[in-house]
């Protein structure tokens, strides 16, 4: 009689605890191993804040409600399309293939320009399931970009994958979710590059060089040639400002002061104190006091030569 009491009571646990147990389960979130293979990376425009990315993308997994195929979110991208998609479901697991192209937007960091290393951004979600449903796993087999292909002007210097968690501070007009609050699983890559920047630079900034020569070409004329000293030394002036102008153009709005800032700069102050120096040379020369002025000319001209020099070594050493 005990017996057949407790099995009544036994029946009355099982029944207590199996929905605790099924929820259990269901909370469980699956796992989608992720690998990414970049085959190119190309027009990398600063100016619009943007560079086109070629890639080959898959995903296994377990649970086929995820169809990635349709609810593929990549955040940063401005377009994207597949070229190119497989999938296979055999095995009880759902594997996809597919080739993306593309177009993505970033925010370059422009303050050592042209000595700048940038890091691209690559991250997917799906827009469909939360990070409750699935959470990404990062397969690290093989290697994940073509080396041999080249980013002109630019060498490869890091890859990172990682995963994560995308904190949205809303509830999509979910008015069952208590808080304005939701998470998705996230994929996230990122490629550091540096850029090869030593004939860039002396090709942005040889007009500039060039303009602040020829207004220190001023020290070796006469004191009393008004007309030549400060000729050159205007002339330098706009073609200073003409040569940022022309850099400028090639890069985005930036509210800091940047190397391209500084070093023209410098080399205005420096051609102003030319102007400031000859102005000088020329109140002696009017005085009579020629001697005087050639030997200012020629202490003027090493103190303003060695403080130019001494000046974009610092900073371009520092912007390296």
């Amino acid at each position: 009689m005990k017996k057949l009491r407790i099995i009544p009571v036994l029946f009355v646990l099982a029944f207590a605890f199996l929905p605790s147990i099924s929820f259990a389960e269901s909370s469980h979130p699956d796992t989608v191993k992720t690998g990414i293979y970049i085959t190119s990376i190309h027009d990398i425009d600063f100016k619009q804040n943007e560079y086109n990315i070629n890639l080959w993308l898959w995903l296994t997994y377990t649970n086929k409600e995820l169809d990635f195929l349709q609810n593929l979110e990549i955040p940063q991208a401005k377009t994207f399309t597949k070229s190119f998609s497989t999938v296979d479901s055999s095995n009880g697991k759902m594997f996809i293939l597919m080739k993306l192209q593309c177009v993505m937007k970033d925010n370059w960091k422009i303050n050592n320009f042209p000595f700048d290393r940038q890091n691209l951004r690559f991250s997917i979600e799906n827009s469909q399931f939360d990070s409750k449903d699935f959470v990404f796993v990062c397969d690290t087999i093989g290697e994940h970009f073509d080396k041999k292909f080249t980013l002109r002007g630019w060498d490869i210097d890091s890859f990172k994958m990682a995963t994560g968690t995308k904190v949205y501070e809303t509830a999509f007009g979910d008015s069952i979710v208590g808080k304005p609050r939701t998470e998705y699983s996230s994929f996230k890559v990122k490629l550091g590059i540096r850029r090869d920047a030593l004939e860039l630079f002396a090709k942005m900034f040889l007009g500039m060089y060039v303009a602040f020569l020829l207004a220190f070409v001023c020290f070796f004329i006469h004191a009393d040639n008004i007309d030549s000293r400060f000729g050159l030394s205007v002339g330098s002036l706009f073609a200073v400002i003409g040569n940022k102008y022309i850099v400028d153009s090639s890069l985005p709005d930036s509210t800091t002061f940047t190397l391209v800032d500084t070093l023209h700069g410098i080399t205005l102050f420096f051609i102003f104190a030319v102007v400031a120096c000859s102005a000088y040379a020329l109140q002696l020369g009017k005085k009579d006091q020629l001697t005087k002025a050639n030997r200012f000319d020629s202490i003027a001209a090493r103190v303003l030569l060695i403080g130019y020099l001494i000046f974009n070594v610092y900073y371009i050493y520092n912007a390296v």
